[in-house]
């Protein structure tokens, strides 16, 4: 039987840890490397930072599997068990450039099923936690269930996609779904505009193309809150894939589903 209070316990307290080497890091020259292209970085941060979390849950949690972004977890092919997967600095160009505007990402799962997600802004020290079954938190705070918006009234998260042309939606209605919503923002780290769809700051995220550790711990935040995730053509995300993602409360969710992203200009 799996201790998942013990194993909160543990990470709140990692969390803690990591917070203070990464704050500390604001003073010391970073070692940057690009990894697909030069927008897409890494620094001795992130690495020290995934190796803190693999080594400690490697001594604690042995028989559990581990998924990092940084590559010091394990190649995984199937969910059996139960699945750790982690991003430790999600937003790095922000951590570079910035310094905030970043968090650390964990969405813990068991035999495919999701158990335990945080989502841990580190310079505000803000951490969104939820427990399927029994509630997503702000800072202890019980965050209430999603209530549907309309486009007119939504603020969207959106980067750059909408303006350069993709395979996965023509941008004429990316353009129109920009124009009919109230605003649009770009964050730069997914997990938190993730969360924030969750606390209600942005009414939609969409995001062309994540990976696992991007949203594993805020798929668990919205389906707990009611509201749904998918791919941009509705389809179901899966935990080991990278893909489109779609976040949203359910009623604007279809309604821009059906409105901009299954109908075709």
């Amino acid at each position: 039987m799996t201790n998942w209070e013990q194993i909160d316990t543990y990470v709140r307290m990692w969390l803690k840890e990591a917070r203070i080497n990464i704050i500390d890091s604001f003073k010391k020259t970073l070692d940057i490397e690009t990894k697909s292209d030069r927008n897409d970085l890494v620094t001795n941060i992130d690495k020290e930072t995934e190796s803190f979390f693999v080594n400690n849950i490697q001594e604690h949690f042995p028989d559990h599997h581990i998924i990092g972004e940084e590559g010091h977890g394990q190649k995984i092919d199937q969910t059996n068990g139960v699945l750790w997967i982690i991003d430790p600095i999600d937003g790095t160009v922000n951590f570079v450039h910035q310094q905030r505007n970043f968090a650390i990402s964990i969405g813990i799962y068991e035999n495919g099923k999701g158990k335990l997600g945080y989502i841990y802004d580190v310079v505000q020290d803000e951490l969104y936690f939820v427990e399927a079954g029994k509630g997503a938190y702000f800072n202890e705070v019980p965050i209430p269930k999603l209530t549907d918006t309309k486009v007119e009234d939504a603020i969207i998260g959106i980067n750059s996609s909408w303006i350069i042309s993709n395979r996965h939606i023509p941008t004429a209605n990316l353009h129109r779904l920009v124009h009919d919503s109230r605003a649009t923002r770009s964050l730069g780290a997914a997990s938190l505009e993730i969360a924030y769809v969750a606390t209600g700051r942005l009414d939609a995220y969409i995001a062309m193309r994540l990976a696992p550790w991007d949203f594993a711990a805020g798929k668990l935040l919205i389906e707990e809150l009611g509201g749904k995730l998918s791919t941009v053509k509705g389809e179901p995300l899966h935990i080991l894939e990278s893909g489109t993602v779609f976040v949203s409360n359910s009623g604007l969710h279809k309604e821009i589903l059906d409105n901009y992203f299954l109908s075709i200009e």
